[in-house]
């Protein structure tokens, strides 16, 4: 962690030591017009690639509303907001065709995000302005008050036993790769299975709207100081990057906006998050490596992440795990950090069955809580909504937690809770002091070592192993 904060350093050194300062290119100058009503695509990707052209530059949103469709930037363009600059999101699915990326961990075409960051090196995106996902404003996709949820959980979708085509007969011009732009031929009939074979979920159905900045094989990326709003689906989003500073940002979505995660960090190594105030309606911040089969395969594990210094207000949690593991989640320390009223997990690392992979050397360290829903929630069976065959399925490893001075308040202690065949391994409490109505539930686990949490609670004992 100590060489990964050193290097981290002497990036944003470089950055901010360069000769001259780079060309600016404003996206008023191609015509863009900031009333809110003029669909802009065309003209601000006319000057992204204007700039790439000319040998880069940083492309500026001036102050002003700038409505647009989806865009792709080129090697050398970073992008800059400025104060009372937005750029605001279309609500048409026409103009986000689909892009061969990874969506919910499977390598696949999905919606392309409303700004697309592929293959890029030493790109920078910044400014005191706000990207409007505009996802308060899509209609049909079920963006209402979230309801109760159903006991026992959602209901699985049926398994898809039926034939599968081979990748080379369902792919026209090739097969797609993530390391590159890659649309869709015709995006009104998506193949059921990616260039590898592997079998699509659902797949022709229904697209989601679209995220809101997917940076994809990137590195030396840093983004900071803007302000995101209403992320139709996922926020910042990283994909198979390395070297990544997240700055000074701060996200707000509608709490009925489903999927709407604040950041995912998907694959990914060398990552610092910092200084930044997140609430949403799903996970603030979500670690994740892929999952089960494609994300076996892909094997790329999340390692060596920094997450600090940030709040955590209204989501389903803070700066949470899973349940995508399946290519393993490592080396991950949450320090310095407050969990608001509402937030639903403070400490969160979830999984199913069916994952496979390894969840471990993960750190929570000096988290205040501050009547969160829940204090710890480590679950190998988190959302039991099993697709896949029983043959396919892999148990996932969860071991050598530390959580280090969690302390405050929480309506309960939560859980950790394990598989019968996959006991969860190795949990130390040290300095942590919770005050909540109900106490920690603890089944299929060994090596917990409970001596440095002092839980005072409401009712019932404060600790129950089952």
């Amino acid at each position: 962690m100590r060489s990964f904060a050193l290097a981290s350093c002497l990036f944003v050194a470089l950055v901010g030591s360069a000769v001259a300062a780079p060309p600016r290119y404003l996206i008023t100058a191609q015509g863009a017009k900031g009333d809110g009503v003029t669909v802009n695509t065309k003209a601000i990707q006319g000057a992204i690639d204007a700039c790439a052209a000319a040998g880069g530059g940083v492309l500026v949103v001036p102050k002003g509303v700038f409505l647009s469709g989806a865009l792709y930037f080129k090697q050398g363009v970073d992008l800059l907001v400025e104060k009372d600059g937005v750029l605001k999101s279309t609500i048409t699915m026409a103009d986000f065709p689909p892009i061969y990326t990874r969506w919910e961990g499977i390598e696949r075409y999905w919606t392309s995000a409303f700004l697309n960051f592929v293959g890029m090196k030493q790109v920078t995106v910044s400014g005191e302005g706000t990207i409007d996902g505009s996802g308060d404003a899509w209609s049909g996709f079920g963006l209402r008050p979230r309801p109760a949820r159903p006991a026992g959980g959602r209901q699985a979708p049926p398994v898809d036993t039926s034939p599968l085509p081979r990748p080379q007969d369902v792919f026209p011009n090739g097969l797609p790769t993530t390391s590159v732009v890659n649309l869709a031929a015709d995006p009104e009939h998506i193949p059921k299975v990616n260039a590898a074979g592997t079998r699509i979920p659902q797949a022709g159905g229904r697209m989601a709207p679209p995220r809101a900045l997917v940076f994809q094989n990137c590195s030396n990326v840093r983004v900071s100081g803007l302000h995101l709003k209403n992320e139709a689906r996922w926020g910042f989003v990283f994909i198979y990057c390395q070297d990544v500073v997240a700055e000074g940002l701060t996200v707000r979505a509608e709490h009925y906006i489903l999927s709407s995660d604040g950041m995912d960090v998907d694959s990914c190594r060398h990552v610092l998050i910092t200084r930044c105030d997140i609430e949403c309606d799903d996970d603030a911040i979500s670690i994740k490596s892929g999952k089960d089969e494609d994300g076996r395969r892909v094997n790329i594990p999340c390692e060596d992440i920094v997450i600090e210094k940030t709040r955590f207000g209204y989501a389903e949690g803070a700066a949470a795990m899973g349940s995508e593991t399946s290519g393993g989640i490592r080396r991950v320390e949450v320090r310095d950090c407050v969990v608001e009223d509402d937030n639903w997990s403070a400490v969160r690392l979830k999984t199913q069955p069916t994952r496979g992979g390894v969840i471990e050397d993960i750190t929570y360290r000096n988290i205040e809580l501050r009547g969160a829903r829940r204090a710890i929630e480590l679950d190998l069976s988190w959302n039991m909504r099993i697709a896949i065959p029983e043959s396919a399925r892999m148990p996932p490893t969860m071991r050598n937690i530390k959580i280090i001075n969690v302390h405050g308040t929480a309506k309960t202690a939560g859980i950790i809770h394990g598989l019968p065949d996959s006991l969860i391994d190795g949990v130390t409490f040290e300095r942590c002091q919770i005050t909540a109505d109900t106490g920690l539930v603890i089944d299929h686990a060994r090596n917990i070592d409970t001596t440095g949490l002092a839980l005072t609670v409401k009712s019932g004992e404060p600790i129950i192993r089952r």
